[in-house]
């Protein structure tokens, strides 16, 4: 009777010990690594301990699984034991498997686990010290068995992946605010403005400069009063001047110093002194991704830039406005008047969009999913599938979605009617 009452507390030692393998597993593994660094810059020092543990992720699965493995065998061993003393043999062995499976598997697996995914932060840090410590203890046999596991897979024909355990850093945050935001707990905003500062090193300024057909430029071969006259009415308070052709640029002009000049010089204002007044221009490939310009801006305390082509051709201009608006959307001041009615509501799943709006702004506002590989505004997008520039009154359909042109000038789409087709699979009620 003696030996039992040692056998079966040795037994109940032996699954309290896979209990906490169990919940250690679960718990070090589900932990959020931003929220134990945050606790680790805050001072704690188990969630430090945690951090430790995670850098040896290879380690510690193997020293959770090995010592789980350990206990449960043991503990199967001695209760088999047991009731063969209390029933014989062939019941003893019966009723041992039916206890150990059932007792295992609630006790061991299920209840260790779920305590764990449901309080896996307050888990992580009660366990870790419990893990560092067996972790060590049974580091030879950790060691031995990596090795092991390396040498069969080499003779297999595979080898370790050292970067499994690595984070795919911005796939990984973008997942996480996708997830956040599918459960309610971020604002579509907040996920929009999140997703566009992970995507400043993939988009280009080609993609949100404003093209040089709608920038607003001065001809410095002017008579001063004209190009003073002109620098006022346009509203902007930097503009491109440029010589005869629209695309030999000379400087940009800010009308701040242009309106200083006036204040110091009222009249006897020549051409010259405009051109002293002008700053060089500052030309930019319009390959930059957004991420490189907009450190650029910083660094040079600019906040203006020529953009040009692969041949050295202008293309457009970017300002640091435009790449803020790609992270918190259009911004509108009181001078401002684009922006109001680009994307006019006309119905279910209908609306009137202008043809240089970006498809980028276009997916962010209702929540479409546009391609923009190829194209950066509607108009770009309907002229490239259809391979042609269409007629007023022509309709496509791609995409899930039917384009109707409703306004054209000249080579430029102005204005189309977008509808999203919708199929009675997004109505499964309207089947029945």
């Amino acid at each position: 009777m003696d030996d039992n009452f040692i056998e079966l507390t040795i037994s109940g030692i032996c699954l309290l010990l896979s209990f906490l393998f169990s919940a250690s597993e679960t718990a070090l593994t589900a932990v959020s690594r931003a929220r134990i660094y945050t606790m680790m810059q805050e001072g704690n020092r188990r969630a430090a301990k945690v951090e430790e543990i995670r850098q040896k992720k290879d380690a510690m699965i193997s020293t959770i699984l090995m010592g789980n493995t350990i206990a449960n065998m043991v503990a199967a061993s001695l209760v088999t034991i047991i009731f063969i003393d209390l029933f014989g043999e062939q019941l003893g062995a019966i009723y041992a498997s039916i206890s150990l499976t059932f007792g295992v598997l609630l006790f061991c697996e299920v209840l260790p686990k779920t305590i764990a995914i449901n309080h896996t932060e307050r888990a992580a840090l009660i366990l870790a010290p419990f893990v560092y410590w067996v972790m060590r203890l049974l580091s030879p046999l950790t060691h031995a068995l990596q090795a092991t596991v390396a040498l069969m897979m080499r003779a297999l024909g595979m080898r370790i992946n050292q970067q499994a355990g690595v984070d795919t850093s911005s796939a990984e945050i973008r997942g996480t605010i996708e997830l956040h935001h599918s459960e309610g707990s971020v604002m579509k905003e907040d996920r929009d403005m999140l997703g566009s500062i992970l995507d400043l090193n993939m988009r280009e300024v080609a993609e949100v400069m404003v093209h040089r057909q709608q920038v607003m430029a001065i001809d410095m071969a002017q008579e001063p009063d004209v190009i003073i006259e002109q620098a006022i009415a346009y509203g902007h308070s930097r503009i491109p001047l440029y010589r005869e052709r629209a695309d030999n640029i000379q400087g940009l002009l800010h009308v701040k110093d242009l309106l200083q000049l006036l204040r110091s010089q009222k009249i006897g204002i020549t051409r010259e002194m405009i051109r002293q007044l002008a700053h060089k221009p500052w030309f930019v490939p319009e390959a930059t991704t957004l991420a490189d310009q907009l450190n650029a801006f910083r660094s040079r305390r600019m906040h203006f830039a020529f953009v040009v082509d692969e041949y050295g051709a202008w293309q457009g201009i970017v300002t640091l406005e435009d790449i803020i608006e790609e992270i918190v959307g259009h911004i509108d001041d009181e001078h401002d008047t684009r922006g109001i009615d680009e994307i006019i509501p006309c119905g279910d799943h209908t609306f009137r969009i202008a043809g240089s709006v970006t498809i980028r702004d276009i997916n962010r506002a209702l929540e479409w999913n546009l391609p923009d590989e190829h194209a950066t505004t509607l108009a770009g997008l309907v002229m490239h599938e259809a391979r042609v520039i269409p007629e007023k009154g022509a309709q496509l359909e791609f995409f899930g979605y039917r384009f109707t042109v409703e306004e054209r000038k000249s080579t430029q789409v102005l204005q189309v009617l977008v509808q999203k087709i919708v199929s009675e699979e997004d109505f499964p009620d309207a089947q029945e």
